[in-house]
């Protein structure tokens, strides 16, 4: 498709090419790129470009987003090769003329830049993300669990995790085993059985420790390096081998 120029009035001269994925499984047969020129200055965001080439050039753009903080996750996608969250990357920070766009691996695609993220929540889900208390106690409207900064300091980034997915985009056992748990999941079952309050802790051992659950991780390490809030997923999941293995109580 012919380069398009976006009609935003801005100050700046800059601008940058910017090609978007558009897929519909519908009735397309193969993925094809459209390409934009966008104007940008030093803040603008790959999520600020997609709107206005959606508000300007083709309102067809299909994209996922809500808050636009990188709290909710609603917005990973792959930008240029690598999952990001595009309302948390700058194009000034990319250094490239060219911004290519493309929905998230190993994830179904619904249209254009948005993929049916179903199988990542079922799998969450499946963690049982949540306090598993034995006693009553929790019942209770005023009673409170106090944890020491060393008992938060064992699980609590793993609580930043926003389910944006890139993670599970970034693995390569994901993409070839769909079975498989993800690093997602894996990583929020490692942050509930580190927690102290928490007694649930055999049940998730026994529902990672199948052939499509922990085992299958071959320690690529890229999830860690994608998550946009600092979760280390691919650490996580070795923590949870150790407890499997005997070397964790």
């Amino acid at each position: 498709m012919a380069e398009e120029e976006s009609s935003t009035e801005v100050s700046s001269s800059k601008t940058i090419t910017l090609r978007i994925a558009k897929f519909n499984p519908e009735h397309d047969s193969s993925q094809q790129f459209a390409d934009f020129k966008v104007p940008y200055e030093r803040w603008t965001t790959v999520l600020d470009a997609i709107l206005d080439v959606k508000k300007h050039l083709d309102h067809s753009v299909a994209v996922r987003y809500s808050c636009r903080q990188a709290s909710c996750g609603s917005c990973g996608m792959k930008i240029n090769g690598r999952p990001r969250l595009a309302c948390f990357t700058k194009i000034s920070e990319l250094n490239s003329d060219v911004i290519t766009v493309e929905p998230m691996n190993n994830y179904p695609i619904v249209r254009d830049l948005v993929v049916n993220l179903e199988r990542m929540f079922t799998t969450h889900k499946k963690m049982q993300p949540y306090v598993i208390r034995e006693d009553t106690e929790i019942t209770a409207p005023t009673k409170e669990f106090k944890q020491t900064p060393e008992e938060l300091e064992e699980y609590i980034q793993f609580a930043n995790c926003i389910k944006c997915g890139l993670c599970n985009s970034a693995c390569p056992t994901m993409a070839t085993d769909s079975s498989f748990l993800g690093p997602q999941a894996l990583g929020q079952a490692y942050r509930y059985v580190a927690d102290n309050r928490d007694k649930g802790k055999d049940s998730r051992l026994k529902i990672i420790d199948e052939s499509h659950g922990i085992w299958r991780c071959h320690f690529a390490g890229s999830c860690s390096q994608v998550c946009p809030k600092g979760v280390d997923p691919a650490m996580g999941i070795q923590m949870l081998r150790g407890y499997l293995l005997g070397f964790r109580k």
